[in-house]
């Protein structure tokens, strides 16, 4: 039999009601758990609870967050088949792309899931949730950080959220699913990472300045000059497949800057499907020309926790540049 440990980190699916709105209660959540008949049933793995303090509202989430969890795991990595955190969902996909990146020479499942509506609640969709996660997680198949939710495992790094109402709350716009979730668990076995015999290596993240800036019509891109001069990486959510307005010329010789003073600018793109391409287009050739490096495919989520790695990791800025345009954990397509 499987032996699977469960990480709870906070979030909605063991949130109580408080005067205040919904919020994570410390002990409660092992109660919960045990309401769940068929946590016990025949053909459901071993289980152990591991709650973290403090529990958080996923908001709350920092990298000091992500390296206790990816701390957790390496050090319990022997004793269990298994692991399933159970997560918020506003920055799961946040910290299921760190996790990818942290943990190195993953072999065993790393399923991250949650819920839309606390699991005290008449309808929620947490014990679903739960259960599946549980026998994705003591699955052999499965080596690689993914995320279960309303039916659907995505891979963890190529995940985002896409509706705060739905119980279907995450996409996949650029990769497969790696499994649909109906009378059967149906696995896409072309999609998902092969197994690998090298030992896992933990990647502890570091508290780098990054930042995230959206591209709108009529942006002054001036205004963004002396922030994006202090921090080590920036993300540039652009139009299409990486163009910027004409009138953003101002923006080329703060890149230019930016980069020498250690400062590494990708672009990525504000639609959630498709990839960036520069130079296509006369407007995102100069961001090319600036010193701007391409996200391809990769979501906001996994483009940040990427940059929090390399950085974390020693890598200079021309390296880190050349990092991210490579496939270190599925998460990108290189065209």
């Amino acid at each position: 039999m499987k032996n699977i440990l469960i990480i709870y980190t906070g979030g909605t699916i063991g949130m109580t009601k408080t005067k205040n709105g919904y919020a994570p209660k410390a002990g409660y959540f092992k109660s919960l758990l045990e309401s769940i008949p068929a946590l016990y049933k025949d053909g459901m793995p071993k289980w152990n609870l591991y709650e973290m303090l403090p529990l958080l509202d996923s908001s709350n989430m920092t990298v000091n967050e992500w390296n206790k969890i990816g701390k957790l795991i390496y050090d319990k990595y022997d004793e269990y088949d298994g692991f399933v955190i159970l997560h918020g969902t506003d920055t799961m996909a946040y910290t299921a792309s760190a996790l990818s990146f942290m943990l190195e020479n993953l072999s065993k499942p790393v399923v991250l899931t949650g819920s839309q509506i606390p699991l005290f609640e008449l309808r929620s969709d947490g014990a679903d949730n739960i259960i599946t996660s549980l026998l994705i997680a003591s699955d052999k198949r499965v080596h690689e950080v993914c995320l279960y939710f309303g039916g659907s495992l995505i891979r963890g790094n190529r995940s985002t959220k896409y509706s705060s109402d739905d119980l279907i709350a995450f996409q996949s716009p650029n990769y497969p699913h790696l499994a649909e979730v109906g009378i059967k668990i149906n696995y896409n076995t072309q999609a998902l990472i092969k197994k690998t015999d090298e030992k896992l290596k933990l990647h502890l993240l570091n508290n780098i300045p990054i930042g995230v800036i959206k591209v709108f019509p009529g942006i002054q891109f001036s205004i963004f000059e002396s922030m994006i001069e202090k921090l080590k990486g920036v993300v540039i959510e652009t139009f299409g497949n990486g163009n910027i307005p004409s009138y953003g010329e101002s923006l080329l010789p703060i890149i230019r800057r930016a980069f020498k003073n250690g400062t590494v600018v990708v672009v990525c793109s504000q639609c959630p499907k498709g990839t960036v391409s520069l130079g296509t287009y006369e407007t995102s050739n100069a961001l090319k020309d600036a010193g701007a490096i391409s996200g391809f495919d990769l979501t906001t989520e996994a483009a940040v926790s990427k940059l929090y790695y390399l950085f974390s990791s020693g890598y200079t800025p021309d390296e880190v540049k050349r990092e991210m345009e490579k496939d270190l954990r599925g998460e990108i397509t290189i065209n």
